[in-house]
């Protein structure tokens, strides 16, 4: 075998010894797991996770995904916390311990405190005989029974492991607290998922004296150079109380001089498109993007209560802000 197939093996061992490790974790999730959610859930303060080393790392991303789906947690390393940053422990909190021996010194030097705080501990624990297991309130099993690396040299399949009880312990949270898609994009407001559920049509939308707009008793040469000169392949035609009647479009103008090149006694009301699709203010960009596709528009007028234009969405902006039609589903 050569380096290039002995690489591709071993990457394949490592993917299929962790892949048993987590595929291991299942039957485990029982009672204790529960109880852990419960514990969790009826917290009134913050989630304080904590681990050494390789655990750390996983402790930090236990927290960054507590976080984000509405359980308030924080990372506490073991050996600041044991030089003064144990004082932002509560008797509120609760305590998420994550150790491969369940032995290491740092962690076993926090457990009297914790106790002494009067803080219940969660452990996601390798051993369960081990100091850290015999003191949590109560103790999740993440022991694997091989690690990826040769002869154990570094954490890998346990570190997975317990990324995964981690996981798995706050998507149980997010179920129980009902924690929606809109919640969700509350606390990513500049990620993708932000900006298709809390973006609206009127953030994107043209305004003011932007909207082009003619009356319905102008001639189509001068809806034609209001059209031109706002740039938005339409313009409304509004009544006399300025409301909508209709909307003339590039398409529009087209399909007119297929049958006639002479428009001088045409008027805007003659040439416009009447009850043509709108939305109504409020409504999410990504539903009206939707909805245009749908249709197959490339701009659409956003109108108020009283049928009045208040703005013109045009397609462009929206694709050009990362949203697609599929997003809405």
């Amino acid at each position: 075998m050569d380096v290039r197939q002995k690489s591709i093996a071993k990457g394949r061992e490592v993917i299929r010894i962790e892949g048993k490790a987590v595929a291991a974790l299942e039957v485990r999730i029982g009672e204790d797991f529960a109880n852990a959610v419960d514990l969790l859930m009826a917290c009134r303060g913050r989630v304080i996770v904590t681990g050494v080393g390789k655990s750390g790392i996983i402790a930090r991303k236990i927290v960054a995904t507590m976080n984000s789906t509405g359980t308030p947690a924080i990372f506490l390393h073991p050996s600041d916390a044991l030089h003064g940053d144990l004082g932002m422990v509560r008797k509120d909190d609760v305590v998420i311990c994550i150790s491969k021996s369940g032995d290491s010194p740092e962690l076993s030097g926090l457990l009297p405190m914790f106790q002494r705080l009067g803080v219940p501990i969660v452990s996601l624990v390798g051993r369960m005989s081990s100091k850290l297991g015999r003191a949590s309130t109560i103790a999740l099993d993440v022991s694997v029974q091989e690690e990826a690396s040769p002869d154990d040299l570094a954490p890998a399949a346990s570190t997975t492991a317990a990324l995964a009880l981690g996981d798995a312990l706050a998507v149980a949270l997010l179920d129980r607290r009902q924690f929606s898609r809109e919640d969700f994009a509350m606390y990513h407001p500049g990620g993708m998922l932000g900006r298709r559920l809390l973006l609206k049509a009127d953030e994107m939308m043209v305004t003011g004296d932007g909207i082009p707009r003619v009356t319905c008793d102008v001639p189509l040469t001068d809806a034609i150079m209001e059209m031109t000169s706002k740039r938005l392949g339409c313009t409304c035609v509004v009544g006399d109380d300025g409301s909508l009647e209709g909307i003339i479009t590039d398409g529009d103008l087209r399909r007119l001089l297929q049958k006639s090149t002479d428009i001088s006694k045409i008027t805007a009301g003659m040439a416009m498109t009447r009850k043509p699709k709108t939305i109504p203010q409020g409504m999410l960009a990504v539903v009206a993007l939707q909805e245009m596709e749908s249709y197959n528009i490339t701009q659409v007028v956003v109108i108020d209560e009283r049928r009045r234009p208040v703005g013109v969405l045009h397609i462009h902006d929206l694709v050009k802000a990362g949203l697609s039609a599929d997003d809405s589903a």
